[in-house]
């Protein structure tokens, strides 16, 4: 949610143990994700779907991490249509066609668990139902890149170059973040980039990767309420997040789908 420079030298370099607890608050994530995805229908309001989250997380024992960050008063982020990101869930009632990302960070034993998926309310028009595959398709490829000795630059470039490819466009205002007992830490992870710069992926390196990917053009803007990002354009945006951990010999996903919903309703 917040995005802060990072100095690369500052990059926690986790031990061997940490993955332990990082797995276990990815996995609550991702079954938080799972138990909404049938409640996502039209007629719902985010609000309910927020709450549900809520009830869910504080079940199994964690606490949301966006309850109270910086002010933010909800348990999720829930972005429809053509806001990119930092959705404050409320009455907006969903309506046949809509998309949305749900965004959920449960706080499990003092180890953040941070993820998002899309969903659809009813049936989703083609050129949305594209839009979301291929920025799924951009974070498998931006997660393959990932391993020690590659770069960030390397990550960056495999989203963008397949965002592209399909004549959509990356968000450059906001970008993915060192997580693990901080909610956010260094490296600021960037979805556009070229191969070989940037910081130098090393193991025990944990961070997130969650391209937001526009069907128009890559500008947005954040409105009164301080926190929702919506395109300028008023074009389409879509959104997925895992959180992963640099291993010897690749990364290890922390927040896959125990029960297979990678694409929630989707069709």
């Amino acid at each position: 949610m917040d995005q802060q420079a990072g100095d690369p030298r500052r990059i926690t370099l986790h031990d061997p143990a940490d993955f332990a607890p990082m797995r276990r608050a990815g996995q609550l994530a991702a079954a938080t994700l799972d138990m909404i995805a049938p409640h996502v229908r039209p007629g719902v309001t985010t609000g309910e779907l927020d709450q549900l989250c809520h009830d869910f997380m504080v079940a199994n024992g964690a606490v949301p991490a966006t309850l109270g960050y910086r002010g933010y008063t909800k348990s999720s982020c829930i972005s429809i249509n053509h806001v990119v990101c930092h959705g404050i869930p409320g009455e907006r009632v969903l309506q046949e066609g809509d998309i949305l990302n749900i965004d959920v960070t449960p706080l499990l034993d003092g180890w953040h668990g941070d993820s998002s998926r899309m969903y659809v309310a009813g049936t989703p028009s083609t050129k949305a139902r594209l839009l979301m595959d291929v920025t799924y398709e951009s974070l498998m490829r931006g997660i393959a890149a990932v391993r020690p000795g590659a770069t960030l630059g390397d990550v960056g470039h495999a989203i963008q170059s397949y965002v592209e490819k399909h004549r959509f466009s990356v968000v450059r205002d906001f970008c993915g973040h060192g997580i693990g007992q901080r909610f956010h830490a260094p490296p600021n992870v960037l979805h556009f980039g070229r191969p070989g710069e940037g910081p130098v992926l090393k193991p025990g390196m944990f961070f997130t990767i969650e391209p937001m990917v526009n069907a128009g053009r890559p500008e947005v803007k954040i409105l009164d309420d301080g926190w929702t990002a919506v395109t300028r354009d008023r074009s389409l945006s879509a959104q997925f997040e895992h959180m992963v951990g640099v291993t010897e010999k690749g990364c290890e996903i922390f927040t896959l789908s125990p029960a297979g919903l990678h694409k929630p309703n989707l069709g």
